[in-house]
């Protein structure tokens, strides 16, 4: 991902905020254009600027889906999930998927760290650690990889995940775009930090291959990485990788590497032949997000169109 650094951020037409539901925003659309926010951070670290800012480009951008990929919290404390949960239903209403992160389980609470890990989360965000979402065109999968007996930071993915993750896409319809949201990385960002991969990465990828999944979304960096499992893991299906989409954080001030203190989310929109995946920094000249970055992969089976300048 090559980021350009122009004095200002690209201007977005402005547009009032609303928080009733768009019980047609499904409807007219020949592709879905996805929010995919992350690391939000609720408590010292969170930004409130940047969360109104974030609130303002959403609304504008029109997504017809939102994914939040974990973090809700610093210390997943009651107030702090419940500022949360005010901020996310201030996010378009449109179709959601949520899934914890590691910072969603209590770090020094450790009894209720070892018996109840989600109990706040559950009572406050959702019940479901693995959400299903189904819309038309399109099957998510949100799946917990946090790991709160055995690790505080690093999480994992457990086989009865996968089976039942497998099941689920096995009898999706077979032109839905099929998308997997967790919290840990599945691939390292291409930096020198080195932040360790979720345990089983390796081979719970080449489980997502196998079940034709398109996009993996994710968070836990607090830095951007947009790119392709063939760039990382050359097993079987090399004709059909997965888009590998990590966010930075999007309303904190614990952004890392090239995103230090920086906040960052992502805009993935899908149609019949191909995936848009655009990425936004906020620009410290104005204070507005922006878009930095572009990438385009085909979907499964399809291929790009060449440039109008070549002829193939």
């Amino acid at each position: 991902m090559s980021f350009q650094n122009p004095a200002q951020s690209p201007q977005l037409e402005t547009s009032s905020l609303g928080s009733e539901p768009k019980a047609d925003a499904l409807e007219g659309r020949d592709r879905h254009v996805i929010l995919h926010v992350s690391d939000l951070h609720f408590g010292p670290p969170f930004a409130p600027h940047v969360g109104e800012e974030l609130l303002k480009v959403a609304e504008i951008l029109d997504p017809s889906l939102v994914v939040v990929s974990g973090d809700l919290t610093q210390r997943a404390t009651r107030s702090q999930f419940e500022e949360a949960k005010a901020f996310l239903d201030r996010l378009p209403a449109v179709p959601r998927i949520v899934v914890p992160g590691n910072h969603d389980v209590p770090l020094y609470r450790v009894l209720e760290r070892l018996r109840t890990p989600h109990k706040l989360y559950r009572e406050i965000i959702s019940d479901d650690l693995n959400p299903v979402l189904r819309v038309p065109g399109a099957t998510l999968v949100g799946l917990d990889s946090t790991n709160p007996r055995q690790a505080i930071s690093n999480g994992r993915l457990r086989k009865r995940q996968m089976d039942a993750c497998a099941e689920i896409f096995r009898t999706a319809p077979p032109e839905d775009v099929r998308i997997v949201v967790t919290h840990h990385h599945l691939a390292q960002a291409p930096d020198a930090l080195n932040d360790r991969t979720l345990r089983g990465a390796n081979m719970a990828m080449k489980r997502f291959i196998e079940m034709g999944v398109e996009i993996v979304l994710g968070g836990h960096l607090h830095r951007a990485f947009i790119g392709s499992s063939l760039d990382f893991f050359f097993g079987s299906h090399r004709d059909r990788g997965v888009t590998v989409v990590q966010s930075g954080t999007s309303t904190s001030r614990r952004g890392r590497g090239r995103e230090r203190e920086r906040n960052s989310f992502n805009l993935i929109e899908v149609s019949r032949d191909q995936l848009v995946v655009t990425h936004f920094l906020l620009f410290e000249a104005d204070g507005h997000f922006g878009p930095i970055s572009r990438h385009v992969f085909p979907r499964h089976g399809r291929r790009l169109p060449p440039p109008a300048a070549v002829s193939c």
